[in-house]
């Protein structure tokens, strides 16, 4: 597995369980119980969503750094 791809699946997983516990944080909050279908999906959601702006941003970095040479 290379660089590229453990940091897409590392910044998907860690940016989808934050927002799916402050989601949660929040229902608390509000008085009601937690909803493991709720935050698997919260997780799932925003972590593709964060994995491919992580890939995007990957790339990006490397077409600038290939430019600078």
């Amino acid at each position: 597995m290379n660089k590229q791809t453990k940091s897409v699946i590392i910044g998907g997983l860690v940016g989808g369980i934050v927002y799916a516990s402050i989601m949660a944080g929040f229902d608390y909050i509000d008085g009601q119980n937690f909803r493991s279908w709720r935050f698997i999906l919260n997780v799932s959601m925003f972590g593709i969503f964060i994995g491919f702006m992580t890939k995007y941003n990957i790339k990006k970095q490397s077409e600038k750094e290939n430019n600078n040479d």
